[in-house]
C-alpha cells in the first residue's frame, strides 16, 4: 500500500501536465501569453488540488519559507557558473551578445510559468507527497531511489494522458512516448535520474520543499537562458564548440548535490556534535 500511495504522486502530476499540455494545444490560436499562462495555471491547480488536501504541509516539506529558497538557489546557481564559466574558459561555449531587457523579461515571464507548469506541480507530488510517504517505512536511499524512479515515469504517463484528452476534445497530439518528442531517450532518462536524485538531496539537506522548488526552477532558468537563449529570444545564448560541452548539465546538477550532502553534514555536526546518520 505504501508504494500504491507514493505512486499517485506520479499520477497526479501525469494527470497535471498531460492535461496542460493538451490545453496549451487548444489555444494554439490564441495570444502567446494566454497560451502559456493559462495552462501554467491548471497544471499547478490540479497537483495542487489532487495532493494538499490531503497532506499537512510539514508532511509535503512546506516549512522553512524564504531562507531554504535561497539556499537551492545559491547551491545550484552557483554550481551552474561554476561548471558552465570552466567550459567558457576550456573554449566549449561561445556566448553571444547580452540585451539586459530582454534577459530581464525573460527572467520574470519564464520565473512564472516554469513555477506553475514544472517546479511548484513536480516538487509537490514527487518530492512532497511520493518521498514523504516512501521515506515514513523506507530508509534514505530507498526512499530516494524509488522517487527517482516514480520521476521518470511521469513524462511517458504524461503523453498518455494528452493523447487520450486530445482525441476528446478533437485536437491534434504526439503519440505517447517515454521521452519528450526530438529527445534521445538515453540521454533524456540519464539527465532525468541526476536531476531526481539532486532535487531530493536539496529537500533532506533543509528538511524544506522549498529548496527543492528553488533547485528545480535555478536548472530550468539556466540551461533555458544559456544552452536555449536564442530559441527563446532570451536576450542572451551560448553555442557550444564541442559535444563534450553538454557533460556540463549534469556535472553542475553533481556538484549541486555533492554542495547539498556538505550543507546537510555541517548542519549534523553544529546540532549534534557528530557526523550525521549515515
Amino acid at each position: 500500500m505504501t508504494w500504491l500511495r507514493a505512486a499517485l504522486g506520479t499520477l497526479a502530476m501525469a494527470l497535471a501536465l498531460g492535461t496542460a499540455s493538451t490545453a496549451g494545444t487548444a489555444l494554439a490560436d490564441a495570444p502567446t501569453w494566454l497560451e502559456r499562462l493559462l495552462p501554467a495555471l491548471l497544471c499547478a491547480a490540479i497537483a495542487v488540488l489532487l495532493i494538499r488536501p490531503w497532506r499537512r504541509r510539514s508532511e509535503l516539506g512546506l516549512t522553512g519559507g524564504l531562507r531554504p529558497f535561497l539556499i537551492g538557489f545559491a547551491v545550484t546557481g552557483g554550481s551552474a557558473a561554476l561548471m558552465l564559466g570552466s567550459g567558457t574558459a576550456l573554449g566549449w561555449f561561445r556566448w553571444g551578445s547580452f540585451d539586459l531587457s530582454a534577459v530581464l523579461l525573460f527572467l520574470l515571464t519564464n520565473a512564472v510559468i516554469a513555477l506553475l507548469l514544472e517546479a511548484i506541480p513536480e516538487e509537490l507530488t514527487l518530492r512532497g507527497h511520493t518521498y514523504s510517504t516512501l521515506r515514513a517505512v523506507h530508509r534514505p536511499w530507498i526512499a530516494a531511489t524509488g522517487t527517482t524512479f516514480l520521476f521518470l515515469l511521469a513524462p511517458g504517463l504524461a503523453s498518455v494522458v494528452q493523447s487520450v484528452l486530445s482525441r476528446l476534445i478533437g485536437v491534434a497530439a504526439p503519440a505517447p512516448s517515454l521521452a519528450p518528442p526530438g529527445e534521445d531517450p538515453i540521454s533524456y532518462f540519464v539527465l532525468l535520474t541526476v536531476f531526481g536524485f539532486t532535487l531530493i538531496a536539496a529537500r533532506t539537506c533543509t528538511g524544506s520543499l522549498y529548496a527543492s522548488i528553488a533547485t528545480h526552477l535555478t536548472f530550468l532558468t539556466v540551461n533555458r537562458l544559456t544552452l536555449f537563449g536564442a530559441d527563446r529570444d532570451a536576450g542572451w545564448s551560448a553555442e557550444t564548440t564541442t559535444p563534450d560541452a553538454v557533460l556540463l548539465i549534469p556535472g553542475y546538477l553533481l556538484l549541486a548535490t555533492a554542495g547539498y550532502l556538505v550543507i546537510k553534514r555541517s548542519n549534523a555536526r553544529r546540532r549534534f556534535g557528530g557526523p550525521p546518520e549515515r
